[in-house]
């Protein structure tokens, strides 16, 4: 593998060879893997990531690859969350967390139709 790309919560980071040890918490988007000129795209669910020693480890619930997303089914989810009540805290965080999860994976799809 050349490289990395990885959804962190705080924004997107890019792994290269000899990248200093990391451990990081995942967002809901966009992993990339380039080995050679080839890029696999992959829509990864929250989780975590670790680096060490060139070897990258990815914790997730789900990885779907980006060709797997159907950006109409999506589209409906991202719909529904936003008709989700969020007159609580608590119910305001299950409606943040849909919402999230569906813009990064209409994001992932989006960008491998490209």
């Amino acid at each position: 593998m050349d490289f990395v790309a990885l959804p962190l919560e705080d924004g997107e980071i890019g792994i290269a060879r000899d990248h200093s040890p990391l451990i990081g918490r995942l967002g809901f988007g966009e992993m990339r893997l380039r080995v050679g000129g080839d890029v696999q795209r992959f829509y990864v669910d929250g989780g975590f990531a670790q680096v060490v020693e060139n070897r990258v480890t990815v914790l997730t619930n789900r990885a779907v690859p980006a060709d797997e997303i159907d950006d109409a089914a999506i589209a409906e989810q991202l719909q529904a969350a936003l008709q989700q009540p969020a007159n609580t805290p608590q119910l305001l965080a299950v409606r943040d967390r849909l919402l999230s999860q569906a813009r990064g994976q209409l994001l992932v799809a989006r960008r491998s139709s490209r």
